[in-house]
């Protein structure tokens, strides 16, 4: 499973395949979003057990909240709690495919006012009432039944929910001015702040992603935002490693790549119909590469055979022989080989000679490491 970007506009936009790296990439750009960093933001408020690590900055924001904006943020929760709603990249919506994210919190809501209502609507509630991303399709402005549908599923979410749509779709221009002060409002108490710390970072991950772009070519530069991210130049196709099935293309637009610092362990890639393609990734850190969705399905594959688990139990305490778990388990040398072929091509053991012998153990960091990358894997 994976979301694939067609990118052969990219490269016929800059020239060709005879063209230089610089040329041939140049409507690529990195470029950091204060709107999508403050949506990160209101995200690891609400979702805390996604983000552990920034359990401290969470609390410290949320104590700077007064009730009255606090009990707002209740109200439209579900376009940033449980997903991430591409109104917080609106440059992308823009026609032309080439627009960026602005520099400042007031330039973005700016090109967020230039969606119009049918874009702001259907991004906001694709995910919620189940509307249709990846394709062209009626929306619940003009389709009556889409309409009620979208009603139907948002009153089963709660009557918060079913009061917020309602009021969208019966007058989406008060809607989006609430939603606009919603984010001011948050901008002032407690965002700026953050934004004026995150910048610089967030600033010099994009020009050390376009150096590598310009230098090195775009292959260079994909890999080095996670191992999820790769690109077959010759089939023009990037593909982000995800636990879902989507595809998009740039057309003769342009791709945006926006470094976040809120949103580790989040990969985003907007892939939305119409809309330029944007991949979000996290700023580099001291993290562990986490592997890929195939390598992270054979391990819990794996681990899932009761013999197997026995022979974790084994190998967790010490390296042992082929012949020594064979007459442990009272099973013959080559089933036990089969199983630790298994193990070892999901990466959970290692194997080493040691004079005649070759003995195995459980590599008991990958393991520890299992539930996290299972997290990270299902919230990429």
């Amino acid at each position: 499973m994976s979301v694939t970007i067609d990118i052969t506009g990219l490269a016929a936009a800059g020239g060709g395949p005879g063209s230089s790296d610089a040329g041939r990439w140049r409507r690529v750009s990195f470029t950091p979003s204060p709107l999508a960093e403050l949506g990160m933001a209101l995200h690891a408020l609400s979702e805390p057990g996604h983000h552990p690590r920034l359990r401290g900055w969470a609390t410290a924001a949320t104590a700077r909240l007064d009730p009255g904006l606090a009990d707002r943020l209740c109200e439209a929760d579900f376009l940033w709690r449980t997903t991430f709603s591409d109104v917080f990249a609106p440059f992308a919506g823009i026609p032309g495919g080439l627009a960026r994210p602005g520099t400042t919190l007031a330039e973005e809501l700016d090109r967020l006012d230039e969606l119009t209502d049918e874009q702001f609507v259907h991004s906001a509630l694709e995910f919620t009432c189940q509307l249709r991303y990846d394709v062209a399709g009626p929306g619940p402005l003009d389709d009556p039944v889409v309409r009620r549908r979208s009603l139907e599923l948002a009153a089963a979410r709660g009557v918060v929910q079913e009061r917020f749509t309602r009021r969208l779709l019966e007058d989406p221009p008060a809607v989006r001015a609430w939603f606009r002060q919603l984010l001011l409002d948050c901008d002032e108490a407690f965002f700026a702040d953050t934004w004026a710390r995150l910048q610089p970072e967030l600033a010099a991950d994009a020009r050390h992603r376009t150096e590598l772009l310009r230098r090195k070519g775009l292959g260079e530069a994909l890999s080095s935002l996670s191992g999820a991210v790769s690109l077959d130049e010759e089939a023009g196709l990037i593909t982000v490693d995800k636990l879902l099935v989507g595809r998009t293309a740039t057309g003769d637009g342009g791709l945006v790549l926006v470094p976040t610092s809120l949103g580790r362990p989040h990969l985003l890639v907007l892939h939305r119909y119409g809309w330029q393609p944007t991949i979000t990734y996290p700023v580099s850190g001291s993290h562990p590469q986490a592997p890929s969705v195939e390598q992270l399905t054979l391990r819990l594959e794996a681990l899932a055979h009761p013999v197997r688990m026995r022979l974790c139990r084994h190998l967790a305490r010490a390296a042992h022989t082929t012949g020594e778990l064979a007459q442990a388990h009272g099973m013959s040398a080559p089933e036990i080989s089969r199983h630790l072929a298994v193990l070892r091509r999901a990466g959970l053991i290692t194997s080493g000679r040691r004079g005649r012998y070759v003995q195995h153990q459980l590599d008991l960091t990958v393991v520890a490491r299992l539930g996290s990358d299972f997290i990270e894997g299902v919230l990429r």
